[in-house]
């Protein structure tokens, strides 16, 4: 409940111990197929990391280990990186079982902050303090003072944080051609979108004459729901101010109201039916099919799902909206954290300067080359614009599981890149568009002690939401959640909350 999304959290508590146990066997198999042999591991400091893999994948013939990106922080760095990448599910229970065994890795990225906050208390970690003042003059340039704060306990630093580049991610989208077809204008208010809902899911607006279109598409765990919480003034998982102090949003009357119209939704079949089911990767190909009329997007969906839609039915057109307005002129959607990963080494690892002159490198003198990819090969200027080379930059995306472990930001590098992938794609204006509608998460400090004790258990509460939508559970069913919230732990993680609030306040 500190900087982590909600996401992140449910996917934490919702970890078995057999896919643990699957886990751990995937990674081991992973480990060692990793392993380099030969004479360039002879001639280079040898280092082994734990990284996520972002859901990427690789070219034919190629792997985490063997690739051109690694091969360029290899030679740029003089060391031999052995790359381990533990499946998504469960990820930080996996990362559990790494840091409990006898062969420890020489780093671990990671990216929840209760998590980090727990692995510092129990003296899991090395400070670093040291290392970055002898090893990372980059790091020390390009990462922000508040993004250091965020990973300083007990006044000593115990991981170099990667930051977010985004501010937000979701803002709606909806198709034009169907409400052009169906006489309608882009919705502004929440009742206007309640009937263009509506109007997409029974009102026939592909004219093929059968009701085989959803109006609104969500994903498990309330995803891709901001902009309707927003239309109330409210955020799931946030800690937003009331009156001066600090309160959790999963427990105000507001997010009761937004569960409220959401279940109305659900219950007049307007939310696509299976959204409970719903992953990201089934969002794309229900977009791409033709078959959805509204959703909340995230930024960069128009290159996604959305554009996969128009190149099958040219006919396809998607603008963006405006976000819902509430009965109280309210809208918006939530915001990212200043940091979202930690790249962090091992109690007991002796390869802790290397891993920071790694970082340091990706940070640096990598971090454009990286990013963009290798000029000329991924992308080249032309007429003083930078021109991308779709096939090749898409062959190659596996590169961000390695600037991801130390993203820094460079306002004007992220504009030329975006523009490059195609100016019609709105990716920038999407991200702007985005900005201009957050509400901030005031809670930035670290996690709070009770934080680390209550999290899990609470985080797993959350499912009531889901129910409630359903008609599974009443809406009655909420003022018991927030009441046994409270008890459970909510109370004293709101009274830590707003002791680091006063104190951020003097």
């Amino acid at each position: 409940m500190g900087n982590t999304t909600k996401r992140q959290r449910v996917l934490l508590a919702a970890a078995g111990t057999a896919a643990i146990a699957a886990g751990l066997s995937v990674w081991a198999v992973l480990s060692s197929a990793g392993e380099k042999t030969g004479i360039e591991k002879s001639q280079k400091k040898e280092i082994s990391i734990v990284v996520t893999s972002l859901g990427t994948s690789f070219p034919p013939g190629m792997d985490e280990n063997h690739n051109p990106y690694l091969d360029y922080i290899e030679r740029n760095t003089k060391l031999n990186i052995n790359v381990s990448l533990p499946p998504n599910e469960s990820y930080h229970e996996k990362l559990n079982i790494v840091l409990s065994s006898t062969a420890l890795p020489d780093m671990l990225y990671a990216v929840d902050d209760v998590w980090l906050s727990n692995k510092v208390q129990e003296h899991k970690l090395q400070p670093l303090d040291e290392l970055i003042d002898q090893y990372g003059p980059d790091l020390k340039r390009k990462i922000p003072k508040e993004a250091w704060d965020q990973v300083t306990f007990n006044g000593m630093i115990y991981a170099v944080p990667s930051m977010n580049e985004v501010k937000g991610v979701e803002l709606m989208y909806a198709r034009k051609d169907w409400l052009d077809r169906l006489g309608l204008k882009p919705p502004r208010t929440l009742d206007e979108y309640y009937e263009v809902i509506r109007a997409f899911t029974f009102g026939d607006p592909d004219g093929n004459g059968v009701h085989d279109t959803i109006g609104l598409l969500l994903t498990e765990k309330l995803g891709r729901s901001a902009p309707f919480f927003g239309a109330f003034g409210t955020q799931l998982d946030s800690w937003l101010e009331r009156d001066g102090k600090l309160v959790y949003s999963n427990t105000l009357p507001e997010t009761k109201e937004a569960l409220a119209f959401l279940r109305r939704l659900y219950a007049e079949r307007l939310i696509d039916p299976e959204f409970p089911l719903n992953r990201t990767k089934t969002l794309e190909e229900k977009v791409a099919s033709g078959k959805v009329g509204i959703f909340s997007a995230a930024w960069y969906d128009t290159r996604g799902p959305i554009d996969q839609n128009k190149q099958r039915d040219p006919k396809a057109e998607w603008i963006p909206l405006e976000y819902p307005t509430g009965p109280r002129g309210e809208k918006g959607t939530y915001s990212t954290s200043l940091v979202r990963g930690y790249s962090i080494v091992p109690a007991g690892s002796p390869n802790g300067a290397d891993v920071i002159r790694l970082l340091n490198f990706i940070a640096g003198e990598g971090h454009s080359n990286l990013k963009l990819g290798f000029e000329n090969e991924i992308w080249s200027m032309k007429d003083g614009k930078m021109v991308t080379n779709f096939p090749e930059h898409d062959k190659h995306k596996y590169r961000g599981i390695y600037s991801a472990l130390v993203e820094v930001i460079e306002p004007e590098l992220d504009k030329q890149r975006l523009d490059s992938l195609g100016e019609h794609f709105r990716l920038y204006e999407n991200q702007k568009r985005v900005e201009n509608n957050l509400i901030v998460n005031r809670f930035t400090g670290l996690p709070t002690p009770a934080m680390g004790k209550y999290m899990m258990k609470l985080s797993s509460m959350e499912e009531q939401f889901i129910k409630i939508v359903l008609g599974v559970a009443s809406l009655d069913d909420f003022d018991q959640y927030v009441s046994r919230w409270r008890l459970e732990g909510g109370d004293e993680i709101t009274r830590e909350v707003n002791e680091w609030y006063r104190a951020s306040l003097d």
